[in-house]
């Protein structure tokens, strides 16, 4: 691209959708980058899926499978939970990324070129992407050491496959919200753990939701990351899934939905996204006082 052609770039034009792709391209392949060259970030990214399974299978595995019916075994089970854990704290790294640039002005450095506003989200996206199907890959060839062994077929694999993709999009993007939102780089890094980790451990990553308090139990056959879990657990076992990718399918496809605007209108506000920010700390702090009191 000459600069003759970046100088006849106007408001107008670069809105178009192939400015969209070529910006947000650009911006995938600087935040891969910062992801190749980090050291920090290569090992958290081999580790993290590593210590999650052989943890879960090995010291809580004893005492819950027993909780299990007799032919499903706990490795077998556990497989959908810790693979989705896995792609909800790899896409935690669009909240610290987002953050890292706001604080470091870089986001304010892009505003002012001629490139598409919603670019450096979207490569941030992409990269969360990249990142989460390198981990998924690492999880499915530890589980696959230590005695998993699944009964999916190529076509439900594809379905996977599919879902953990649009998972991926789906807490990327509401990743971009809390990335917006924090008022520091130290809240945005512990900040989406804080959601994150009740998220997994309330649902049936784990154990199985019976087993739960009917308060729990309730909200944990509900929320977003049981469903997408139940979907895949279903597919790689070889069971009926009922309604299980349906309602993933929606429940991903909804956030989807509800988090590009939200995140469109914060990253022209951020001090409405401050004021969120502080709504969202209110309603987090009443959501625990509710869990951590009820009979």
């Amino acid at each position: 691209m000459t600069r003759s052609t970046i100088a006849e770039v106007t408001p107008q034009t670069k809105f178009s959708i192939y400015w969209l792709i070529s910006d947000s391209w650009l911006m995938a392949k600087r935040s891969i980058t910062h992801i190749i060259r980090s050291m920090d970030q290569l090992v958290g990214l081999i580790m993290f899926p590593v210590m999650f399974t052989l943890l879960n299978k090995y010291v809580l595995g004893g005492a819950i499978a027993k909780s299990l019916p007799s032919n499903i075994s706990y490795v077998n089970f556990l497989f959908a939970g810790v693979f989705i854990q896995t792609l909800a704290f790899g896409a935690n790294s669009t909240t610290i990324n987002l953050a890292a640039d706001l604080k470091e002005g870089i986001t304010d450095r892009f505003r002012s070129l001629p490139m598409s506003n919603s670019a450096l989200i979207i490569g941030h996206i992409i990269a969360d992407l990249v990142r989460n199907i390198l981990s998924g890959a690492i999880i499915i060839v530890v589980a696959l050491i230590i005695g998993f062994r699944p009964d999916a077929s190529f076509i439900e694999w594809l379905q996977i496959i599919g879902l953990a993709m649009l998972f991926t999009l789906a807490i990327s993007w509401m990743s971009a919200i809390l990335g917006l939102m924090v008022k520091t780089l130290e809240a945005a890094q512990w900040f989406g753990f804080v959601v994150i980790f009740p998220l997994t451990f309330i649902s049936s990553a784990f154990v199985p939701t019976d087993t739960m308090p009917a308060g729990l139990r309730a909200f944990a056959e509900n929320q977003p990351l049981t469903k997408v879990m139940n979907a895949i657990r279903g597919l790689t076992l070889g069971q009926a899934t009922g309604n299980a990718i349906t309602l993933s399918i929606i429940w991903c496809v909804g956030l989807i939905v509800f988090a590009v605007p939200v995140t469109t209108c914060l990253k022209e506000d951020h001090k409405k996204a401050k004021n969120i920010y502080s709504l969202v700390n209110l309603i987090m702090i009443y959501f625990f006082h509710t869990i951590l009191h009820h009979d």
